[in-house]
């Protein structure tokens, strides 16, 4: 399938470079998969769409401050780290700039001066500008990267957040992505218990988002694109949920594409066999063709030309319809990407 299927020409204006309207005054578009009718709505009208018995999937991973400027030792020049994976002992899977001038053996250090409060070497190269990086430190990883880390932001967001938290769901728990599931970005506590009041079923999995969920895909054919593998876990309350809801014939609504791609492939690992606690890799691509085995409903921002998200709704909706649904996004000003407004599939 030709790449050049998922373009669509974005005013710059609807790009959302503020998380000021998030979680405060969301609009949300609906749209009936079958057939195709579209309504316009406030976020917190969500509710009125979710029915009794229905199952809301949210992926409760919360983001790291994963973004690190350093200079490198010796010659003082600036560098920089985006942390994306844990690899144990100390050891991480991170994107570099300048990638080219920081090879194996390379020494970047980060805060304090002339005693860096962290360092770390350059251990191997990966492709597009990975790199495997060892990190020594005196004291405790994680509270020496909450105090010198930032939150990854994407390059369109130019408002610097004074408030980390900010860039995390309300219901983030588990540390570990690189990335916000940002399609929970738009619920609050309070809304939260209204659903539960409305007698649906709230329930969490874990899906570390990494880069590559965002990456353009570089292949002009999507059949060639390789998505990142991403770390998920299934806990036990979820996993007899998720048996109930289908025992019971309930809808299950993802928030999100991760939360998407962790519930397909779940489903896809057990079948029609009863769901249990687990926990692996995941390199899911889900495009046009592909048929849900376990999603019935979606709700999700508005995403990026020929990006893999949005072959994945393409895929939930069909790619006519969800690029007539962007068209009229367009002309009725929602604002696209991570702080944007939101869509219901159903």
């Amino acid at each position: 399938m030709d790449i050049e299927l998922f373009q669509f020409a974005l005013p710059e204006a609807l790009i959302a470079q503020t998380p000021s309207a998030t979680r405060t005054g969301s609009r949300l578009m609906t749209l009936n998969r079958r057939t195709g009718e579209i309504g316009h709505r406030r976020f917190t009208d969500i509710v009125y769409f979710l029915q009794p018995g229905d199952t809301l999937v949210l992926n409760d991973s919360k983001v790291i401050p994963a973004r690190l400027l350093g200079v490198k030792k010796h010659t003082g020049a600036k560098a920089e780290l985006l942390l994306l994976r844990n690899l144990g002992s100390d050891r991480w899977e991170a994107l570099a700039r300048p990638a080219k001038r920081l090879k194996a053996g390379s020494v970047i250090e980060f805060g304090g001066g002339h005693a860096p409060l962290l360092t770390a070497i350059v251990e191997e190269d990966r492709p597009e500008g990975g790199k495997i990086v060892r990190f020594s430190y005196r004291g405790i990883f994680p509270e020496i990267l909450d105090e010198l880390g930032e939150m990854p932001l994407p390059p369109y967001i130019h408002e610097r957040l004074q408030d980390k938290d900010r860039y995390q769901t309300v219901y983030a728990r588990y540390e570990g992505s690189a990335a916000a599931p940002t399609a929970g970005l738009h619920f609050t506590q309070e809304l939260l218990e209204e659903i539960a009041q409305a007698g649906i079923r709230i329930a969490y999995v874990t899906l570390h988002v990494g880069l590559g969920t965002f990456r353009p895909v570089s292949a002009g054919k999507i059949e060639e694109h390789k998505m990142h593998a991403e770390y998920y876990i299934l806990n036990g309350e979820t996993a007899s949920i998720l048996n109930d809801a289908r025992k019971n014939g309930g809808r299950i609504v993802a928030v999100g594409t991760t939360s998407a791609r962790t519930l397909e492939t779940l489903g896809n690992l057990y079948g029609d066999s009863e769901f249990a606690p687990c926990a692996g890799w995941t390199d899911i691509f889900i495009y046009p063709g592909y048929k849900f085995t376990m999603v019935d409903a979606l709700l999700t921002n508005f995403h990026l030309p020929k990006s893999t998200l949005l072959m994945l709704v393409s895929a939930f909706a069909g790619r006519t319809t969800v690029l007539q649904a962007y068209n009229e996004a367009i002309a009725q000003k929602y604002r696209f990407f991570s702080f944007g407004d939101a869509m219901f599939i159903y």
